[in-house]
């Protein structure tokens, strides 16, 4: 039996990989956020706010804006799908799982973009990606935003 100490990084990695099991029997999304802010984002994940503009208004990938109700008061950009992360653990199965279908996630500064998709990767998407900048970005360049409405894609 060994008897060496953990190294603090050995106990960390322990206890995401716990987080992680749990969180896919329970399927939930903020368990493995939670676990994911501490592991550095795979900056291959995400991609250029200009490219993101591009790929939501060509309609080649579905933008879900993950930012809160509050948030989205201030303007959203028009197609993109409203999924408050605080409501990610009762709305995962809304984001599309499929390969063959791009998906990004934007919030304000692609900090809890980032994070989610980590874990959503983790948990077997492929094809999420994060809008680098955020929506932070968007209105700072003047890019068109619209009021949230019931007609809004949800």
């Amino acid at each position: 039996m060994n008897t060496k100490p953990l190294m603090k990084h050995q106990v960390i990695a322990t206890t995401r990989r716990q987080i992680l099991r749990s969180a896919a029997v329970l399927g939930t999304v903020s368990a493995l956020w939670a676990c994911s802010k501490e592991a550095p984002i795979d900056p291959s994940w995400g991609v250029a706010l200009d490219e993101g503009r591009r790929l939501l208004e060509s309609n080649e990938a579905v933008v879900f804006d993950i930012r809160e109700p509050d948030e989205h008061a201030t303007g959203v950009a028009a197609g993109a799908r409203l999924l408050p992360m605080s409501t990610l653990n009762q709305r995962v199965q809304e984001i599309p799982k499929d390969p063959q279908q791009p998906v990004l996630l934007i919030c304000n500064t692609q900090n809890r973009s980032g994070a989610v998709i980590q874990a959503l990767r983790e948990a077997g998407w492929t094809n999420v990606r994060y809008v680098n900048g955020g929506m932070s970005e968007w209105a700072r360049r003047g890019w068109p935003m619209v009021a949230p409405t019931a007609k809004q894609p949800q």
